[in-house]
């Protein structure tokens, strides 16, 4: 099974590139710019990782985790309609704003990045995962273990169970079932309220799930 990651020289799509190649998993790194992708592909190393333009890494991917930056999420899709048809598509994208405040939840349209994507790739299985994961820790090699919690929603069980045991696949990971598309608008939100616990504790703070 190959991974792709849209996204894929960002921070959060470059972090969880490492850390799933590092576990072993096939992985396609995709970006508007199929050098640029290769060169973040060989810079985090292992024969596990490649890089691609985005249509490329959809052709080739079984799961694609979407990781661009909110602004491009739907022009992306958009343009990824085609390849990305009977893929497994993993959203991990947070609408968000940022002010003298602090970072701040937006509401889509639609309710959330995960149903946006779901609107706009009706011949893909849309699930939402990866939303509370620290870049910073992701891209450390010295870090062994991510000990925290992947909330998972999605509308067939054996999607979000396969994307479960995609995050158990990352040492100190564990998927944790968490809804239907449409309660994805909380967990996308929380990140804003990750990013305030960050900065007061000057942390990389995740989630555990307790008594399950």
């Amino acid at each position: 099974m190959t991974v792709g990651v849209l996204g894929g020289t960002g921070d959060q799509g470059r972090g969880l590139a490492y850390r799933l190649g590092r576990a072993g998993q096939s992985v396609v790194i995709g970006s508007r710019d199929a050098a640029r992708a290769e060169a973040a592909a060989a810079e985090l190393g292992g024969a596990t990782i490649s890089g691609a333009a985005n249509d490329e890494c959809a052709r080739r991917s079984d799961i694609v985790i979407v990781a661009v930056p909110w602004e491009g999420h739907a022009k992306t899709l958009e343009s990824l309609r085609e390849p990305l048809a009977g893929k497994l598509v993993v959203d991990c994208v947070n609408p968000l704003g940022f002010d003298k405040q602090g970072a701040y939840a937006l509401v889509p349209d639609e309710g959330s990045a995960a149903q946006q994507a779901a609107a706009l790739l009706p011949d893909s299985r849309v699930t939402a995962a990866f939303h509370h994961l620290s870049a910073v820790l992701l891209q450390n090699p010295e870090v062994e273990t991510i000990d925290t919690d992947v909330m998972v929603l999605g509308e067939s069980r054996a999607d979000t169970d396969l994307v479960q045991a995609l995050a158990s696949r990352i040492p100190g990971m564990r998927g944790v079932f968490a809804g239907r598309l449409r309660n994805a608008h909380q967990v996308e939100s929380l990140v804003a309220n990750l990013i305030s616990v960050n900065r007061r504790y000057k942390a990389h703070a995740g989630l555990r799930v307790t008594d399950v």
